[in-house]
């Protein structure tokens, strides 16, 4: 046999055997790397149920639900007592509304004035929106008697409530920068200041009512999920 023939033989069976030995390694690094990122998901498994059953994480669930609760009955007692909503009360209603509740905006109208009317629209945007304050409106032209007692001698005028006592007032649009076309955020930060409505925390319009449902839907379950343990 040529012996040149002979070593370049065992040259190309030890580079094989080089080959075959990197590709085993290889397989053996991608498998343990497999088996790694198997293990990941049950690792998170087991570490999301240690957290379910996490004693101080089931306190803080329970406290959430009950100021959800807590919250919901708030509103509640309130529109008993007339609030999260603009309503119309008569001269002979009037002081028991405004006395009954501690923040009450009241707005003396006239049906004929184009103003009362501007008033009238924004009042009634704010009213669901700031459950905890009341909004009313009365008639003027058949209220003689507290128009004259509270001294209202342009309208609109929008008297301000706290505890039964009347504290500030609008006449006309003189806080609202005397022109028609202003925004209802005007006014309501304008109330915002005088103290009579609390801050939003929300400040878009549209979230508020799905936030008070998404409020009912976590009572709600809750009372579900307690009756089912019962």
């Amino acid at each position: 046999m040529d012996p040149d023939a002979v070593k370049s033989t065992l040259s190309n069976l030890a580079f094989g055997n080089v080959l075959a030995a990197a590709a085993r390694d290889y397989k053996k690094e991608v498998l343990a790397n497999e088996k790694a990122q198997s293990s990941n998901p049950v690792n998170e498994e087991v570490d999301l149920d240690e957290l379910m059953d996490d004693p101080e994480l089931e306190k803080l669930h329970a406290d959430r639900i009950a100021a959800l609760k807590r919250e919901v009955e708030k509103r509640e007692a309130f529109k008993r007592q007339g609030h999260g909503e603009y309503r119309e009360v008569t001269e002979g209603d009037f002081l028991g509304e405004v006395t009954r509740s501690e923040k009450v905006i009241c707005h003396f109208y006239h049906k004929e004035f184009y103003r009362c009317k501007i008033m009238d629209k924004h009042l009634k945007t704010l009213a669901p929106r700031h459950v905890d304050t009341k909004f009313i409106r009365v008639d003027a032209e058949n209220s003689p008697f507290f128009v004259t007692k509270l001294a209202i001698k342009t309208l609109p005028c929008v008297l301000l409530f706290s505890k039964g006592i009347a504290v500030d007032r609008l006449v006309g649009f003189q806080d609202l920068g005397t022109k028609d076309d202003f925004t209802t955020t005007k006014l309501e930060n304008v109330l915002i200041k005088k103290g009579m409505l609390s801050k939003k925390k929300k400040e878009e319009d549209d979230e508020d009512a799905e936030y008070q449902e998404s409020i009912r839907r976590s009572v709600r379950s809750s009372e579900n999920l307690d009756s089912d343990s019962d």
